[in-house]
């Protein structure tokens, strides 16, 4: 099948990539003319595990486009993907503007029958006024689906490749049999792609990120508890996961959640609840846990050094909002590392693969070291914000003569605390009572 994706940042790259991938010829459509070179020459330029290499792969087999004509994408293909931006506004809002400004290009380009299809996460009525624009500018049959994408940051090609489940909102027999063939070689059965109405497929995606968020403050709120009475979080954790009905995801406590989706897709749930009249009572109680959880953390570290960090240098492993992707948005190392400077620290930080993205939340404000080890070298203590795998078994000895004070404050709950303490470090974790060597 001949198909256009409109967007080629991290949704339209993993969705025009995937879809080129499965027989389909597919051409990405970008109105930065740099970065479409960029791509034409095998350049990716977001950090996706294997998503380069497939990129190249069909590339080199004439199956995968890069472009900036819109015009000619819209008229060769059959179905055209709007996979751009819908940042949040101020008031929590999804912005709609670039989704529409492309539907109506779509509109004046078409020369016959399209499926234009809404993969960009868009608030619920937004496939109506998409349809509304369409018709005010074409006379050419048409139909718009809402196709929202279930992509995990550092597991996306996978995630795109074998789904759980692919779901198609779609008021047309015509457009939903299309989107069916689309999907089909994903499946070896039929029976995870969910067909439903365009306005249930566009809350799905809402309800689905709000839910997962929730899920993350409910055990954070439960961790900070277990710390204030001398529970185990981590029992608490396998206790209640090992249940059926609970499920062992998104149960780990931590400095909370982050990323372009789960942010973004709370607030505008919250606000289209407003704009109905509908309060979005315990979706907003877990934004507020979100927020809380990072401050939580910096009072850990103010407790033990005091709320004047001059002269003191902070070392830090990971900047990412989470492992295996580069991406910052939103990441808990913002808020932690702009707070550490306002109260006057000197901060060094390493990740593996975030640095370039870390550089446009600070600048120069932050040293970045070229190992993780470096970072730590004259710093008074250590932050683990982000867990890559290749943190998780440092060289503690290396570490220890490194800093200028033992003290780890780790946000991802990494280490075995009795094993530090034993090796004289002070041990600070989300859930515990704070942990400080024994003094023989």
């Amino acid at each position: 099948m001949k198909i256009t994706v409109i967007g080629t940042g991290y949704v339209g790259l993993v969705a025009g990539t995937c879809l080129a991938d499965m027989g389909n010829e597919v051409i990405c459509i970008d109105n930065n003319a740099e970065k479409v070179e960029t791509l034409q020459k095998g350049f990716v330029p977001i950090y996706e595990p294997g998503l380069e290499e497939l990129i190249k792969a069909n590339v080199n087999e004439g199956r995968l486009f890069f472009s900036t004509d819109l015009k000619t994408a819209v008229e060769k293909s059959e179905v055209c993907f709007i996979a751009v931006g819908t940042p949040q506004g101020e008031d929590g809002s999804c912005d709609l503007q670039y989704v529409l400004n492309v539907a109506r290009d779509i509109a004046k380009y078409m020369n016959g029958y399209k499926v234009i299809v809404d993969k960009s996460t868009v608030p619920v009525g937004t496939a109506e006024k998409v349809t509304e624009l369409i018709k005010a500018n074409t006379d050419y049959p048409f139909d718009v689906v809402s196709n929202p994408e279930f992509l995990k940051q550092g597991n996306a090609v996978d995630d795109f490749l074998s789904p759980d489940r692919v779901i198609i909102g779609s008021n047309s027999d015509r457009a939903t049999k299309i989107m069916q063939d689309i999907y089909s070689p994903f499946f070896r059965t039929g029976n995870r792609i969910i067909v439903m109405d365009v306005k249930s497929a566009e809350m799905t995606k809402y309800a689905a990120n709000s839910f997962l968020a929730t899920k993350i403050s409910f055990m954070n709120e439960v961790a900070n508890l277990c710390e204030k009475v001398g529970a185990d979080a981590e029992m608490v954790r396998i206790g209640i996961s090992t249940d059926s009905r609970i499920g062992n995801k998104f149960l780990f406590p931590g400095l909370g959640y982050g990323g372009s989706c789960f942010p973004k897709d709370v607030k505008a749930l919250i606000k289209t609840g407003a704009e109905n009249n509908c309060e979005m009572n315990i979706i907003s109680a877990a934004d507020m846990a979100n927020k809380n959880q990072r401050n939580l953390f910096i009072q850990k570290i103010t407790n033990r050094f005091g709320r004047d960090l001059t002269g003191k240098t902070i070392g830090i492993w990971g900047l990412a909002f989470k492992p295996k992707t580069d991406d910052m948005r939103e990441a808990p190392a913002i808020t932690i590392i702009n707070s550490l400077l306002n109260m006057g620290a000197k901060v060094r930080a390493y990740d593996p693969k975030a640095v370039e993205s870390a550089k446009f939340y600070f600048g120069d404000r932050i040293i970045y070291t070229k190992s993780s080890y470096e970072a730590l070298e004259d710093a008074d203590c250590m932050l683990l914000l982000t867990e890559w795998n290749e943190f998780r078994r440092p060289d503690f000895e290396r570490i220890k003569k490194l800093l200028k004070n033992p003290v780890i404050f780790d946000g991802r709950n990494q280490y075995d605390s009795e094993r530090l303490i034993e090796r004289g470090f002070e041990y600070y974790q989300v859930g515990y009572i704070n942990k400080t060597p024994v003094k023989i």
